[in-house]
């Protein structure tokens, strides 16, 4: 009898799944020496002392227990008063707030949570690259709506009600948003949640990079009337605080929800690290000021990066958050991998293919100017040399 193959025994909907784009274009930068990068979606600042010695402090206490499955009652309780207070949503510590091992696991559990088998889930592009995955692994159906530059990469009521069908059952949301740094208005939200009540849709809002916002208030729409009870709310520590490793976000929901998310997390994470937990209490007290001034820092760069774009003939919208430049590369003729394969071979800059993000995000390239700006600079130079020779060459 023949022996089944390794690849037999994996799960079907797993073998479908694709390696992510972002990590399999680094497989490639890794190669590369002396590389500038403008990749990888994390904060070149260090994490802010006062935070990091609550970490060690916390160790050195001897706290290295488990904790609740929902989290420390203080980091909850501290999570509860910053959102009332920064975005006029309030949820009960004790059983609407769960703390994850990141946002990335906070989404997973919402998902899993509430998608039966089948169910549809409508989700804007281009878009974090492990969302359609996530979706898939949830044994739900990944159905992406386009947001165009024109638009500001903000995404339409029009173009999701276009997509809804019987089968919808949740709409995913990331506003600012990874790789665009789009955001939404107040009255653009009021539209979607006027269809979401309308079509019944739960609603999964990513709001990771909220603090990062530059331009315009930020809206959350769990705070829209009506949409609390029909909202999980997500966020975490990593982008505003620097925090990346500490692994350390939230979900916050009506209670059937919270305790539905409860019920997986316990029997798969069981609970975040105590130490990470330490660490968040200190930031969500005392580290809004290190969050403004790195924000500062980003918008500099962001007008920096974004006018370089321009003034070399790569069209590029200002991103009102987030800390991502999205230019478009259509003009010169290549593909989006294409482009940042031989930007990094030739100029040795690494850069995102803006595939690697879905479809629509072809002709676009992403650009984190989460690094210093001398190296920004130096960046910019090295593409506007790669650009116009690519220009000659096609002339």
């Amino acid at each position: 009898m023949k022996a089944a193959s390794n690849e037999s025994f994996v799960a079907s909907h797993v073998r479908g799944i694709p390696r992510s784009g972002i990590r399999e274009f680094f497989d490639i930068v890794a190669s590369q020496k002396d590389v500038i990068s403008l990749g990888v979606g994390e904060p070149d600042f260090v994490t802010p002392w006062h935070i990091r010695e609550a970490a060690i402090y916390a160790l050195e206490q001897g706290r290295t227990s488990y904790t609740s499955n929902l989290g420390t009652p203080q980091l909850r309780a501290a999570i509860s008063s910053h959102l009332a207070e920064k975005f006029h949503v309030e949820y009960d510590p004790g059983r609407e707030i769960l703390i994850a091992v990141g946002v990335s696991e906070a989404m997973d559990l919402a998902l899993r949570a509430v998608i039966d088998p089948g169910d549809e889930v409508i989700f804007h592009e281009p878009c974090y690259v492990s969302y359609s995955p996530s979706i898939a692994l949830a044994h739900g159906v990944p159905v992406p709506v386009i947001c165009r530059a024109e638009d500001g990469f903000s995404v339409k009521a029009s173009a999701i009600e276009a997509a809804v069908t019987p089968k919808s059952k949740v709409l995913m949301l990331n506003f600012p948003t990874n790789p665009t740094g789009g955001t939404m208005t107040r009255a653009e939200l009021e539209q979607i949640a006027a269809l979401a009540k309308k079509h019944d849709l739960v609603v999964l809002t990513d709001e990771i990079y909220a603090e990062l916002t530059f331009e315009g208030e930020h809206v959350s729409i769990a705070s829209l009337p009506g949409m609390r009870e029909r909202t999980i709310f997500l966020h975490g520590f990593s982008k505003a605080y620097a925090m990346t490793g500490f692994r350390i976000g939230y979900a916050c929901a009506p209670v059937e929800l919270t305790e539905a998310m409860m019920r997986i997390h316990q029997y798969s994470m069981l609970c975040a690290s105590i130490i990470s937990q330490e660490a968040a209490l200190e930031a969500i007290q005392h580290g809004e000021p290190d969050t403004v001034e790195m924000r500062e820092q980003y918008k500099l760069r962001r007008n920096y990066i974004v006018n370089a774009f321009n003034s070399m003939g790569l069209k590029c919208h200002l991103p009102r958050g987030a800390f991502y430049a999205f230019p478009s590369i259509a003009g010169t003729g290549m593909s989006s991998k294409e482009f940042a394969v031989r930007l990094l071979q030739e100029e040795k800059v690494a850069a995102v293919p803006g595939s690697a993000f879905g479809a629509c995000g072809e002709g676009f390239l992403r650009c984190c100017y989460a690094t210093s700006l001398p190296q920004i600079e130096e960046a910019m130079l090295r593409m506007d040399r790669f650009v116009t020779r690519a220009r000659q060459a096609g002339g």
